[in-house]
């Protein structure tokens, strides 16, 4: 179902995938839209380990939330800083597209585990109590479920 990389050399493995995933901070969740357009967005991630599924938080409603309810499949990239080459203009980088299928969070323990995980990522727990004892009802939590991860290393000339 899903493509093979045309570049294989250039192909990630599936370790280095994840470990992108866990460090970077941002990337684009891309869904089908209205009028079947694409839809894309930056937002903050969560990668866990334990369940393999990446969480995004954002509203209750809206043109994201309408998306995933008419239809779950979304894609994720997430691109890393890159390395600038020795005396060039050109960078070296990695990225890594994750595509799958968009479930709303309603379990208000993974809820808080997804929230706190998303929190940390930028700051410390106590601004997640604050946050989530003002705002925990207008919340929307997602969960990314992998059907296939795929990353490259690009070497730009």
């Amino acid at each position: 179902m899903f493509r093979t990389m045309r570049r294989a050399k250039q192909q990630m493995e599936q370790d280095a995938c994840i470990a992108l995933l866990k460090t970077q901070k941002r990337g684009v969740l891309s869904v089908l839209g209205d009028d079947g357009y694409p839809y894309g967005m930056p937002v903050d991630h969560w990668y866990n380990e334990a369940d393999g599924k990446l969480y995004f938080h954002g509203a209750k409603a809206g043109h994201r939330f309408d998306a995933i309810a008419r239809d779950p499949r979304a894609s994720y990239c997430v691109l890393g800083d890159g390395v600038p080459r020795e005396n060039d203009w050109s960078m070296d980088f990695e990225s890594v597209i994750v595509f799958g299928k968009i479930e709303i969070v309603e379990d208000e323990a993974r809820m808080k585990t997804a929230l706190l995980g998303l929190t940390e990522r930028f700051t410390d727990a106590s601004y997640f109590e604050h946050e989530w004892a003002t705002v925990s009802d207008r919340v929307l939590v997602t969960a990314l479920v992998p059907e296939h991860i795929t990353g490259k290393r690009v070497h730009e000339s």
